[in-house]
């Protein structure tokens, strides 16, 4: 199809044309040659139980890999959303582009192929939260400047209920209604600035209320994970700020990067840059105390490179530009490569080599834990990522034996420990388990290993699970962790802590 566009007097049409295509067959081999990773698996398990919200974040993600389930279980169907993705906001961006520059369609192409090339837009193809959480913010800024451009309020009402979806994805989404505020507030200051911000407000506050009503009735569980109990042992670091700084020049390149500091037209286009300004001030700020991840600002990218179009006026220096990001891009190409195809043995003396030989050889791995286990036995591993992984590929739960991590406690709500008492367990780990780790919670306890491909695994086999001392020293302490409500909330519900008789909850 792509072929059939291309134009025998368009040149940088087809350099964006044939840039999509290949882009696009890179995605989609990537698709099928990355293993699913554990972050994926966990939230393919979201989709399995369709839900109104989730532990860790709003539940869009989920609803999503619902959606993509209903067709196929396959990685490239799972990962389509993404494949999509970067294809559906470049062109979004040049829509923009045209109507803030009339008459630049050759520098349309130019930056539509500079975004291509970019190697978060074609690397980055796992399904994740972030995936409806970057669509629905970039089209929410799309209506957001539609709606100054035209100066019609029906793109407000899109702005804002655009935005409301992205809440449902991610808090982050917050970070551009604080952008919108900050324009409409501080810049603009007119009647109709309060109108508009009054019905992107109000257009938003549909879906924040579904994600207030799940938390009231669940525990607070995704607010106090986001707000508080992730953030607990956050200090102020330097080394953390330098490595959002060093983040920020990798994502838009030192060339591209340096050339819109040294712009000097960031007052006049700030309608555009505000979008983008104050969401990275924010994550500068936090960086001081808390690692910024890579994954949190590229929903902010797209409106940085649409910017850059705005303000570079000469499209040799985009060529250019585009010329250097695709050598930066091979050796992504390169390591991607060796990641997909090198074989196993490679990593043998690496800390890696078990989790990559569990990620890549799951089915050999089930199968070898399978042969000896009890019949009446449950397969649980300590870690949430491993058994959302191991899930996947067996197509039931596997619950989380132990603490697990703050990161992720999904299965407090899914699995009731209660019902495996006096009943033996098998744990999974690609680290050592200790016997006296294992032992306060069985009659008795085995501990062997297993090898894949080279990899060692351990396995802890208990008989006679004692569920009381599993409540006292495990679900306890997750309890007095992560459940503890601040007496301001409403609470109406906390399936965690009714089944095992901690209701009403204690309020801090």
């Amino acid at each position: 199809m792509v072929m059939t566009l291309l134009s025998p007097t368009n040149k940088p049409k087809n350099i964006f044309l044939l840039l999509l295509l290949l882009s696009s067959l890179i995605k989609i081999w990537l698709a099928t040659a990355i293993p699913l990773t554990g972050d994926e698996a966990y939230f393919y398990q979201w989709g399995k139980q369709l839900d109104w919200g989730y532990y860790d974040h709003p539940p869009m993600g989920g609803w999503l890999l619902w959606l993509m389930q209903s067709f196929s279980s396959s990685l490239l169907v799972l990962r389509l959303p993404a494949i999509l993705l970067w294809i559906a906001i470049v062109f979004g961006m040049q829509d923009l582009l045209r109507r803030l520059q009339p008459g630049q369609e050759e520098k349309v192409w130019w930056l539509g192929s500079l975004f291509l090339l970019m190697p978060f837009t074609w690397t980055l193809n796992l399904v994740t939260t972030d995936t409806p959480l970057i669509f629905f913010l970039f089209f929410s800024g799309y209506a957001f400047l539609r709606g100054e451009l035209d100066q019609r309020v029906r793109w407000h009402f899109a702005a804002g209920a655009l935005l409301g979806l992205a809440l449902l994805s991610k808090y982050f989404a917050g970070l551009l209604a604080i952008a919108y505020a900050v324009y409409f507030i501080f810049m603009v200051r007119t009647r109709r600035a309060w109108l508009s911000l009054a019905i992107i407000a109000l257009c938003t506050l549909p879906f924040v209320a579904v994600n207030l009503a799940y938390n009231a009735t669940h525990c607070w569980e995704n607010i106090l994970f986001n707000l508080i109990n992730r953030n607990q042992h956050s200090h102020f670091s330097l080394t953390t700020t330098a490595v959002y700084l060093a983040m920020m020049v990798y994502l838009l390149t030192p060339w591209l990067g340096w050339r819109l500091l040294k712009s000097g037209q960031w007052r006049t286009n700030w309608l555009l840059a505000n979008l983008f300004v104050c969401p990275f001030v924010l994550f500068f700020l936090l960086s001081f105390f808390k690692t910024v991840g890579l994954h949190w600002v590229l929903a902010f990218l797209p409106f940085v490179f649409m910017f850059a179009g705005l303000v570079i006026h000469e499209v040799g220096v985009l060529k250019k530009f585009s010329r250097w990001t695709a050598w930066l891009g091979l050796p992504h190409i390169v390591a991607l490569c060796l990641l997909a195809y090198l074989p196993n043995s490679v990593w043998q003396h690496t800390k890696l080599h078990a989790a990559i030989v569990m990620h890549k050889e799951t089915p050999q791995l089930l199968q070898r834990l399978q042969q000896t286990m009890p019949a009446d036995a449950t397969l649980m591993t300590p870690s949430y990522s491993s058994a959302a992984l191991l899930a996947y590929y067996l197509q039931k739960e596997v619950p989380v034996f132990g603490p697990g991590s703050f990161h992720a406690r999904m299965d407090d709500s899914r699995t009731d420990f209660s019902q495996f008492q006096g009943r033996p367990i098998r744990v999974m780990d690609a680290r050592p388990i200790a016997l006296e780790s294992m032992a306060p919670f069985f009659k008795q306890v085995r501990i062997s290993s297993i090898e894949v491909d080279g990899a060692r695994f351990w396995v802890a086999d208990g008989s006679g699970f004692d569920f009381p001392a599993y409540r006292e020293r495990i679900l306890k302490k997750a309890a007095q962790d992560f459940y503890r409500i601040p007496a301001f909330l409403p609470t109406y519900g906390c399936k965690f802590l009714q089944q095992y008789g901690w209701w009403p909850p204690r309020p801090i």
